[in-house]
């Protein structure tokens, strides 16, 4: 199966044309994710441009597949809201423009359930069928996965909504309009904002960066910045906390983390997987605690004959999954 594949991420758009298990071609695309409708002419020349390199005829392409993090009606092929990200794309029809475009049908999905189709198809989580997704990065993404069967819910908001779980109850006010969110108090929009709020943060090497992100958070750590170090060892509490709120809500067998702070996993994965089976009540058993195997695309780091695909889609660029998932993203997940 050949598909057009489109992750919409927070800093980048990554475009690419997909075979199967084979990523025929790729382009990631800058962007501010302010506007979805300036993005689209840039991304149909990309595809226009990839599959004239390639010498594909449309005609044997099946569709085009979105990644989004946003929530999405799956069944409609349509955002329903987005949370200050692309703005206008709630009133933009996508199958629409792609009709127009190239006169394929389009599919459209929440990023992290792409990301978890992807590890459950060919990754991590390969022989499971209860598992959930969490994906660090710009936000913190979720998903779920029950009996085989992606989390949806009425309102499409089902599981996807992970990195809004609340952590302090008195704490920082999320972009959502909550208190406190997992979001709020630990992640990549967050962060600068939490460091500069910091205590001694003026004494620390952090504050001399115009804009903090987790490379410079991590970077101070490892060197022995004390202010460093105790904001990271928050955030790992955060996301830990957020994971023990996922597993008590989903009942999963595995947890897969992913998302381009996962380039820290040797740090992030085994505090988490510590705190998770100290603090989760799972009488059954201890659920698994894995790192997405797909990877995060944005990188660049994958070569096209990869077994394990290095993914298109979810927030922080194209996150953990494998492609040929999402042209068929409802007819496996329904």
């Amino acid at each position: 199966m050949k598909a057009l594949a489109i992750d919409l991420g927070g800093t980048h758009a990554t475009c690419g044309l997909v075979d199967d298990r084979r990523i025929v071609a790729h382009e990631i695309l800058e962007t501010s994710a302010k506007s979805l409708g300036a993005v689209l002419p840039r991304i149909a020349d990309i595809f226009r441009k990839i599959v004239q390199d390639t010498g594909l005829p449309l005609r044997e392409i099946s569709g085009v597949a979105v990644g989004i993090a946003a929530i999405v009606d799956s069944h409609a092929s349509r955002v329903l809201a987005t949370n200050e990200k692309y703005v206008d794309a709630c009133g933009i029809d996508l199958p629409g423009w792609s009709r127009d475009q190239f006169s394929l049908p389009l599919r459209i999905e929440n990023d992290a359930r792409m990301a978890l189709l992807g590890e459950v198809y060919a990754g991590a989580a390969c022989g499971f069928e209860d598992v959930v997704m969490m994906t660090l990065g710009t936000g913190i993404g979720g998903a779920a996965m029950i009996e085989g069967k992606l989390l949806r819910g009425r309102h499409f908001q089902a599981g996807c909504l992970g990195g809004h779980l609340p952590v302090a109850f008195t704490g920082r006010q999320c972009t959502c309009g909550a208190i406190g969110c997992a979001e709020a108090e630990a992640s990549g929009w967050a962060l600068p904002g939490i460091a500069k709020d910091w205590p001694g943060i003026v004494t620390s090497t952090l504050a001399t960066y115009a804009n903090i992100g987790f490379k410079e958070l991590f970077d101070g750590a490892s060197a022995g910045d004390r202010v460093a170090l105790d904001i990271r060892d928050r955030c790992l509490q955060v996301w830990a906390a957020d994971a023990v709120g996922l597993v008590h809500a989903y009942d999963p067998e595995m947890l897969v983390i992913g998302g381009g702070l996962m380039k820290s996993a040797d740090v992030i994965l085994p505090a988490i997987e510590l705190y998770v089976h100290q603090h989760s009540w799972t009488p059954w058993g201890k659920p698994q605690v894995r790192a997405a195997e797909l990877g995060n695309n944005a990188n660049g780091n994958h070569t096209n004959e990869s077994p394990r695909l290095h993914s298109f889609y979810g927030r922080v660029g194209m996150r953990a999954n494998c492609l040929t998932v999402v042209s068929s993203t409802i007819t496996l997940a329904a």
